[in-house]
């Protein structure tokens, strides 16, 4: 019966699951698929040896098959409220306690980064951001279009999309894209930083620029057409799927060739940041410090995408997941987030406006703080995936230390506002500490509240893979991530253009709406349908939560739909971001003037 619904669905289609017609047709492959399906079944209903749980923990709930929460689950779920709260009181007691009265420096009289003469390497930073822009906007589209299958599942508004541009390929490039502009943002960012360290530029530096910029746009675009195809079925029957085409892990989608390349660019970026950095330690003293803490946060960005090269074609599913977490856990929500912070200190010290020093030790404390609690807290993405109850307890105590730090980041957005106001000639960076101020506030609420909101294992138990994951993944992987690169644009834009008059309506008008946009979408659709199917879960088992039936309701739909509001709002925000960046790149402005210095300011 299995097989014959399965074959059904695959070969035929189905619009409520959102699966092509034609998506896998061969007899053969499908009795695989169905096998596999019936094995991972089984996995999560059949109890380990001299064991009352199953190999899955019981997940997922289903009261039918005995399928509840175990003790452990129940436990360690209050153990890790008790550490948050406990953190929490820990972190405020510390920082409360911090002598803060040296943190401030007293500002430069004029912008330190006025009159620097841009080398070679920096103006060819200016075409990492042109597609930083076109990658941000495809992702947009890529995400509206997968939206919207889940309520026409083979189709955008009566034109069949479905058979040029399936779901499983829009959703796949709607979050690789989200990873690839955010990275390469990053990259350029610190490529222009590189020879503002150093005060110079090494020679051929601008040809690894260049030659990096290359191999990025080769693995971003190469990556995507090796998925379409794969999933097009234009790779053949033999293994091109895994060396080109799509492995079919979450965020880790793009072939092993891919891969492999963009670890390779990745070093490579690593390589042109050290070439600047390792010979200013020699000449620096006052910011070495700072400056060792950047060294090894991009070494972090840098090297922690390798473990993503360490499973094989044929690996057990649970030991890809065991790596495929190191990325999308410790990669990003751990290097990224430390990357973030020591960037941000290094900007206001470079600014003039901390005092480098303390600003290496806020930074460090920082970094500590997240990943002591992210390293261990990657645990918490394998509850269910047939590890042992150790693995249980370590993920719910250390995930839930994670937000700790979070819960104070509104010092550090008060902080930031203070330093936009510490000289006038800092209104320059208005926007650009704004943008610094929201990455705080997405920290704390997508990362931080909607983090651990799906986190505890008796959370997790009934969430794990509905729509409150994804009001996490948005507020946390955009709001932080994507914000600060943003963010990181706008200080390049500015640093090689310090006197530019800028359009700000435009910038206010884009900062709101982006912002308002993403919170209308989580607050207006995704978490009350997250919240609906969580009840569904937890009162009729994770199946009905997840069922076409249940995700098919008058109720249901309206929500969905209720997400176009705001789509459009941060889709038309974007929009805005994107023309204010192309005008400030192709477009001549008026040099405008800084403004005044108030009297007692100097």
């Amino acid at each position: 019966k299995n097989l014959k619904y399965y074959s059904d669905v695959f070969a035929n289609g189905n619009a409520d699951f959102a699966i092509q017609k034609g998506a896998q047709s061969d007899p053969k492959k499908l009795r695989q698929m169905t096998a596999f399906f019936f094995w991972t079944s089984w996995a999560s209903a059949a109890n380990r040896p001299n064991k009352t749980i199953s190999y899955t923990s019981n997940f997922p709930a289903d009261p039918l098959v005995g399928n509840v929460p175990t003790g452990s689950t129940i436990v360690w779920t209050g153990v890790s409220v008790i550490a948050l709260i406990a953190g929490i009181g820990g972190m405020v007691w510390f920082f409360v306690g911090m002598k803060r009265d040296d943190d401030f420096e007293a500002a430069p009289d004029s912008d330190p980064l006025l009159g620097m003469e841009l080398t070679p390497s920096q103006k060819a930073t200016v075409k990492y951001f042109l597609v930083v822009t076109l990658l941000f906007l495809l992702q947009i589209v890529f995400g509206v279009i997968t939206a919207h299958y889940g309520v026409e599942g083979h189709g955008f508004y009566g034109i069949p999309l479905a058979d040029y541009l399936p779901y499983v390929v829009s959703r796949t490039w709607h979050t690789q894209l989200g990873i690839f502009w955010i990275a390469t943002a990053w990259l350029a960012a610190g490529l222009f930083i590189g020879p503002i360290i150093l005060g110079r530029e090494p020679k051929f530096q601008k040809l690894g620029v260049d030659v990096l910029f290359g191999a990025l746009v080769l693995v971003v675009f190469g990556s995507m057409a090796g998925q379409w195809m794969s999933v097009m079925h234009k790779l053949g029957d033999g293994d091109l799927w895994f060396w080109f085409g799509h492995q079919g892990y979450e965020y880790v989608d793009l072939g092993r060739v891919w891969q492999a390349a963009l670890f390779i660019g990745l070093v490579l970026w690593l390589f042109l940041i050290f070439r600047t950095a390792v010979p200013a330690l020699k000449e620096l003293k006052e910011r070495r410090s700072l400056l060792i803490l950047y060294m090894i946060s991009t070494a972090g960005i840098a090297l922690f995408y390798a473990p993503g090269l360490f499973w094989g074609m044929k690996s057990h599913l649970t030991v890809v997941e065991y790596w495929r977490w190191w990325v999308v856990h410790l990669w990003v929500e751990g290097f990224f987030e430390v990357f973030a912070t020591v960037v941000i200190a290094f900007m206001f010290a470079r600014l003039g406006v901390v005092n480098p020093n303390l600003a290496a030790k806020a930074a460090l404390l920082s970094g500590a703080i997240y990943l002591s609690g992210g390293i261990l807290g990657t645990l918490h993405h394998l509850y269910f995936a047939g590890t042992p109850t150790v693995a249980l307890a370590f993920g719910a105590v250390f995930s839930a230390l994670e937000i700790v730090p979070l819960t104070l980041v509104g010092f550090e957005a008060v902080e930031n506002l203070s330093r936009s106001k510490a000289r006038p000639w800092l209104a320059q960076y208005k926007w650009v500490i704004y943008f610094f101020i929201a990455v705080a506030f997405w920290n704390l609420v997508g990362a931080g509240i909607f983090g651990f909101m799906i986190n505890p294992p008796i959370a997790l138990y009934y969430m794990q893979g509905l729509n409150t994951t994804a009001v996490h993944a948005h507020g946390a992987l955009y709001g932080v991530y994507g914000t600060l690169g943003l963010a990181l644009m706008l200080f390049v834009l500015r640093a090689m253009q310090p006197n530019r008059k800028w359009n700000e309506k435009l910038l206010s008008f884009a900062f709101w709406t982006i912002n308002g946009g993403l919170l209308m979408m989580m607050l207006l659709s995704l978490l009350p349908v997250g919240l609906l199917q969580t009840y569904e879960s937890i009162t009729k088992g994770y199946w009905s939560a997840r069922s076409a039936e249940f995700m098919q309701t008058d109720l249901m739909q309206f929500l969905r739909w209720m997400r176009v509001l705001g789509d459009t709002v941060f889709a038309v925000g974007a929009v805005a971001f994107v023309w204010f960046a192309l005008n400030l790149i192709f477009r001549k402005g008026d040099p405008g003037e800084l403004p005044a210095e108030e009297p007692g300011d100097s």
